[in-house]
């Protein structure tokens, strides 16, 4: 039997990240799940151990780079990382303002949970990935990236600045067989977007020309696809999960 492979998802208690690990489980992968909230870790520990993986919890502030290290120094202890999945990032959801009236310690919030920790985390696993020529890094964009919405300056920001950082280090990393891609979703029915009121959900949904908001779990097929062996030709591409939002 061959060894286990071990997949990392940042941001693992909730959402996309949730739904992202028990399809991950589902593929095969062992999980190590690392984000702040240690009850909302559990639920997800559990949800893979039902799926018949092992599962290991590190509540730890990605934005902590000594902490990170620290998680992920315990995690090489069960074995190399195949997966990496950047989810962790938010917006700066109720300080989110137009630019003009907006403030430079929230851009710097922003920057650091939506850019910075995906640097940070990366950083971590690619020697490791380049020794063996071996790898996968699925990076958590946004398409807001790509629409520029009005009061998500910062956020589009952080999130082009993602693809920018996707892209440069699939090229480093292609010779060594490590492929590095992005997703960037749009309308996604997560807490935070439970907690938007009725109005700017409509307002939302209107949007998409397909016309509803999707489940956590499209985001995790496209992550399911990018961390598997049918995508090893692919690599420096951002998939966006979006229902048509923005087209290319």
């Amino acid at each position: 039997m061959s060894a286990a492979r071990i997949a990392v998802v940042t941001g693992a208690a909730h959402g996309i990240g949730q739904a992202a690990a028990l399809r991950l489980a589902e593929d095969g992968f062992d999980l190590a799940l690392v984000d702040m909230d240690a009850v909302g870790l559990d639920v997800t520990r559990a949800g893979v151990h039902g799926k018949g993986r092992k599962a290991w919890v590190w509540a730890v502030d990605c934005t902590d780079g000594t902490a990170l290290a620290g998680a992920f120094d315990e995690i090489a202890r069960h074995g190399p990382v195949h997966v990496l999945f950047n989810n962790v990032g938010q917006s700066a959801r109720e300080r989110a303002s137009e630019f003009w009236r907006s403030e430079p310690e929230v851009w710097r919030f922003v920057l650091e949970v939506s850019l910075m920790t995906t640097m940070r985390a990366s950083r971590l696993v690619v020697p490791g990935m380049r020794e063996r020529r071996a790898g996968r890094i699925v990076n958590m964009s946004s398409d807001a990236a790509f629409v520029g919405d009005a009061g998500l300056a910062d956020y589009a920001a952080a999130k082009m600045g993602v693809i920018g950082f996707t892209r440069a280090l699939a090229r480093e990393l292609a010779p060594f067989q490590v492929s590095v891609n992005a997703v960037a979703p749009g309308a996604i029915r997560t807490r935070a977007h439970h907690r938007l009121p009725p109005e700017t959900i409509d307002r939302i949904r209107a949007a998409v020309p397909m016309g509803y908001v999707a489940e956590p779990a499209d985001v995790a097929h496209a992550v399911s696809f990018l961390a598997s062996d049918g995508a090893r030709y692919v690599t420096g591409q951002t998939l966006l999960v979006d229902g048509g939002r923005w087209m290319t």
